[in-house]
């Protein structure tokens, strides 16, 4: 009986181990099977938010799966910000070589947090640090803000309506740069324009989101940009409901996002925000052995920010050759593109 319970309790410690080792591996990889580990923490919009934190992703995903590391990078989603620091600290208690924060609300998270991990490496996005194990990753947002804004002040004279709108997540000094450089290209193109502005107070209620695109067509728009993560996806649903009308795209080419049975999409561009090349950047650089921690600004030039404008989905060949003139003339400093708004939360101009 003794030798049937002394069993019992050994396959019962292996368990133990198995579970642990599995547990560890979901959030850090097995440091003896990967060159480096890379642990990404997204903000409330979630990992598949079709827009800010799946572009980081997928960044990394590439990286991997050049190096056939795709076991050595894994995520953790965070609920809320009270999550930032436990997710943080988790990965960095699991020794993850680089850990990635994904926005500027993790500003004051890896100030905590970083300094406690010293042997590990971060990426913050959005935000700067003058920590020593911190890269930082910015980015020129009014710069391709500007192009969609052309495209959208284009389109709207086109079609007679000469409204447009613009829908942020959170109200802040980024998503205002957003805001700011889309209005500087609608008005360039079409200085007679209306613009309505509203702010979600959130990257995650795809409800909010769906409810401010409501508001902002009824009044007569035709198309809205939105730079809200999460909250976008309501606002590409009620185009798709709605028919008719346009959304605007943000950080990655959400062309596919928006399609309708009919195999058509509401997308009429995006603003393609290189998320995923900071990502991507920074785990090839710890990768080869090139980690700095400095601050890198991704601007037009450097093809960090920008307007997605293939051909034959739904930009015409003339708003296209537009877009490609303005793109010229802000890489040439004839034009410099603020990142102040002039149009408050929930008004027009």
């Amino acid at each position: 009986m003794k030798r049937i319970l002394k069993l019992i309790l050994v396959a019962a410690l292996a368990l133990g181990l198995v579970a642990c080792s599995n547990s560890s591996d979901n959030t850090g990889g097995d440091s003896k099977e990967c060159t480096i580990t890379i642990g990404l923490v997204t903000d409330t919009g979630g990992v598949d938010d079709k827009s800010f934190n799946q572009s980081a992703w997928e960044g990394l995903q590439k990286y991997a799966k050049e190096v056939g590391g795709e076991d050595c990078v894994k995520y953790l989603q965070s609920n809320s910000d009270a999550d930032y620091v436990p997710n943080l600290s988790q990965f960095g208690d699991n020794g993850t070589d680089l850990i990635v924060a994904v926005g500027y609300l993790f500003n004051d998270a890896i100030k905590q947090v970083a300094p406690n991990y010293p042997d590990s490496k971060f990426l913050v996005i959005d935000t700067t640090s003058d920590l020593e194990n911190v890269a930082s990753a910015v980015y020129s947002a009014e710069q391709g803000s500007f192009l969609v804004g052309v495209a959208a002040g284009l389109r709207a004279k086109e079609d007679g309506s000469n409204i447009v709108g613009f829908i942020g997540g959170q109200d802040s000094e980024l998503i205002q740069a957003f805001q700011a450089g889309y209005e500087q290209g609608v008005l360039a193109v079409n200085p007679e324009a209306k613009i309505y502005v509203d702010y979600a107070d959130s990257f995650s209620d795809e409800t909010k989101g769906q409810s401010l695109a409501q508001k902002q067509y009824d009044l007569g728009a035709t198309i809205i940009y939105h730079a809200a993560g999460n909250v976008g996806n309501g606002v590409i649903k009620e185009a798709k409901e709605r028919g008719g009308v346009w959304v605007i795209g943000v950080d990655r080419d959400q062309y596919e996002d928006g399609m309708k049975d009919d195999g058509t999409s509401v997308i009429l561009t995006s603003m393609l925000k290189r998320v995923d090349t900071a990502t991507y950047n920074t785990a090839k650089a710890l990768h080869d052995g090139n980690f700095t921690a400095e601050v890198t600004t991704y601007t037009l030039d450097m093809d960090g920010v920008g307007a997605e404008i293939s051909e034959g989905r739904n930009l015409t060949a003339d708003e296209i050759e537009t877009i490609k003139s303005y793109v010229d003339q802000i890489v040439n400093g004839d034009i410099v593109v603020s990142a102040e708004p002039t149009i408050a939360n929930g008004s027009s101009n």
